[in-house]
This record gives structure tokens, C-alpha cells and sequence, in this order.
């Protein structure tokens, strides 16, 4: 079937965007310009919202694309500097500015059925936030997200340890009893017990930073940070052509600069990816040696991998062995249709307890939730 060409005036008005995109340093094909006048036809052209993301989503392709794409969208439909004039008629685009994406709910007055003023609430745009994927993610709303993700617990379930605590039941205590007892003349009065006690369990995170994942790696950061910061048992590492642990760098409140001193200790950021090298290095180095015996193991990574996929099978099976639950992370899992077809990812999946997306906020509440319930299944 052919598809159908779009109507002239919103091609037009595509074409009008395009020469300003182009002018700030935002090269668009005509492929892209056709899809978003296509996008205009089926979205509501009097709505700036619609418009904005239809460009958005079919204009941009990198996540350093939309601080420019937003000053020529804001240029072209709203001050019109150095732009042709908009398109006339139904392709008309200038509309009024919506909420802003990080503020409250607000109360609006709509008129009735009946022609009466009713009292309404707008849908949180924080809600649209926790949904949005984050390579779509502005500077703004990066922002927004770390005042999420403070409120996010990021902690593992709670294992039995060797070490014995007081309690009213259990075990019973003699030594603590016969000291009771001399404070009343020998005479036991009050029998002591203790039992074993609880503390959740390690929670290690080893998230990739290569090219593949850079539109994800910088919000998966502020995830760790946030874990680090929480006071939970939780070490970090950057994956990409090498290992890094970050648990110290990430370890200071100041988000930013956390992120900076992460930064500046990863020497292999968006560079290629040996998954299979870095965590046999870690496996090695840490896991075997305790930091993954009984752990929590979560590895945040699309599983791209120029390495020995024979290798990262080898490590995937060492890590299965020694820690409690090993979670994957993979922000491609949430595209529509996906398959785990690259052959790192098939080859990691065998040894996988639990498979989760990571590309929105809803996505790291569920991923809190699958590490702080990692339910007992006979295993230490």
C-alpha cells in the first residue's frame, strides 16, 4: 500500500521549521521533515504540546539535540525571530504556552455542559514525568528526576546473619542470665534470649556507560548516586572497556558534583563495551572475594558487547553461583517488539533471576521493588 503524502500546508509549515533547525546547527533529512508534517496530521495542530513533541520525537535523535531544538522550536513558533512567517489557514501554530513539565497540578475553570463554571485538576505533569522515557529527558527535568529519586529506597532484603542480637524469644542467652541473676543475689528472676540477626542484604550495581547506552548512562548515574547516598549497603561500578568502581565519587550529597568526580574516575565513558572482560575483572577482584557472595547483583546494560560472548557467559555463570539474585537492567526491553537477539544479551539471559527495563522513572521504582523483595527461593 502507498503511503499517503502529506497535505501541503502542514508540509509547509514542516519545511519552514526545517530551514530554522538547520540554522542553529540542527541537521534534519527530508525524511524526518515528511514524518513530522505526517505527525501534524494526525495530532491536533492547535495545540503547542502536540506540535512540540511531534518534532521532537521525529527531529531529534540525540539527547544533545533538544537544548537546540527547543530554542528553535521557541524562536520559530513563539517570537518568530529569523523565521519565515507560520503557515496560514489550518496549519495555524501559535498557541498558548502549557504547564510547565516539573511544576504541580494546577485547578483550571472549564465551563459545563450547561454552560456553568466547573472546578477541574489538571493532570500532574510530575506524573507524565515518571512515565517519559529518559532519553527525552530536558536539563530541566534532569533535575526534577533527582528530587525523585531522593525519595526512592534502593535496599536489599533482609538475610539472616550468624550474628546473634537480645530478644524476647529464641535462643536462650546463660550469660546474659547470670549476670541478671547477680544483681539479685543469685536468684534468676528473668531468663535472657537472643536469635540471629537481620540486616538487608549487599546491593551491588554495575551499570554500563558505553556509547550505546549514553542516552540512558547519565539517569542510571543518578540512580546510583541516589543508592549510594541512601545509606544502604551498595557498592557501584561503571561497565564499558574496563571496570571502575564509583561507590567513593558517588558517595558525596551534591548530585552534580558527584557525577562530576564519577566523571572524571570512569576513563571509558561512551566508549565501546567488553562486558565479558570487565566482569570477569570484577568477579576477580571483588565478587569472589565477598563483596557478591549472597549480594544482590544488578547490571544496568543494553548487552551490546564487542567482547568474547563465550567469556560473558563464563562470568554470568560465576556471578549465578555467588550471589543471592541477579537482576538485568536493559532500557531496550521497554521498545515495542524487542527481542533479546544481540548475543551478549542471549548469552547473559540464561543466568538472569529477574529481566526489567530502565528507561523511566517507573521502571527504577519497579527495580527497587524487585531488589527489596528478593524473595527467599531455598538459596543462602
Amino acid at each position: 500500500m502507498v503511503e499517503e503524502e502529506p497535505a501541503p500546508r502542514m508540509l509547509e509549515a514542516a519545511v519552514a521549521f526545517g530551514r530554522v533547525l538547520r540554522g542553529a546547527g540542527l541537521a534534519v533529512g527530508t525524511d524526518r521533515l515528511v514524518g513530522f508534517a505526517r505527525a501534524l496530521e494526525e495530532l491536533d495542530a492547535g495545540r503547542r504540546e502536540d506540535v512540540y513533541w511531534a518534532g521532537r520525537i521525529t527531529l531529534t535523535s540525540r539527547p544533545e539535540d533538544i537544548e537546540v531544538y527547543d530554542r528553535a522550536f521557541e524562536a520559530f513558533w513563539e517570537r518568530g525571530e529569523e523565521a519565515p512567517p507560520p503557515p496560514r489557514g489550518g496549519a495555524e501554530l501559535r498557541i498558548p504556552e502549557p504547564e510547565d513539565s516539573v511544576m504541580p497540578a494546577k485547578e483550571s475553570v472549564e465551563a459545563d455542559e450547561r454552560g456553568e463554571e466547573a472546578v477541574g485538576l489538571r493532570y500532574s505533569p510530575v506524573e507524565v514525568l515518571r512515565k517519559k522515557d529518559f532519553a527525552l529527558y530536558s536539563p530541566e527535568e534532569f533535575a526534577e528526576l533527582q528530587r525523585m529519586l531522593s525519595d526512592l529506597r534502593l535496599s536489599g532484603a533482609l538475610r539472616r546473619t550468624r550474628r546473634l542480637e537480645p530478644a524476647r524469644r529464641g535462643r536462650h542467652d546463660p550469660r546474659r542470665t547470670m549476670r541478671g541473676a547477680m544483681r539479685t543475689g543469685g536468684e534468676t528472676v528473668r531468663h535472657r534470649f537472643r536469635r540471629a540477626k537481620d540486616q538487608p542484604r549487599r546491593v551491588v550495581l554495575l551499570c554500563d556507560v558505553s556509547g550505546s547506552m549514553s542516552p540512558y548512562s547519565r539517569a542510571l548515574l543518578r540512580f546510583l548516586h541516589a543508592g549510594v547516598i541512601s545509606g544502604a549497603r551498595l557498592e557501584a561500578f561503571s561497565v564499558g572497556t574496563r571496570l571502575t568502581r564509583i561507590t567513593r565519587e558517588l558517595s558525596t550529597r551534591d548530585p552534580d558534583r558527584a557525577l562530576r568526580q564519577a566523571a572524571g574516575a570512569v576513563r571509558d565513558l561512551s566508549g565501546g563495551t567488553r562486558l565479558g572482560d570487565a566482569l570477569k575483572e570484577f568477579v576477580d577482584r571483588w565478587g569472589q572475594r565477598g563483596m557478591a557472595r549472597g549480594a544482590v547483583v544488578v547490571i544496568l546494560s543494553d548487552g551490546w558487547d564487542r567482547g568474547d560472548v563465550a567469556l560473558l557467559a563464563e562470568q554470568m555463570r560465576r556471578i549465578r553461583r555467588l550471589a543471592y539474585r541477579v537482576i538485568w537492567v536493559n532500557p531496550l526491553k521497554a521498545s515495542p517488539g524487542y527481542r533479546p537477539l544481540a548475543a551478549g544479551m542471549a548469552a547473559a539471559l540464561p543466568y538472569v533471576d529477574v529481566f526489567l527495563s530502565g528507561h523511566n522513572f517507573e521502571s527504577l521504582e519497579e527495580l527497587a521493588r524487585a531488589v527489596a523483595e528478593a524473595a527467599g527461593d531455598g538459596r543462602r
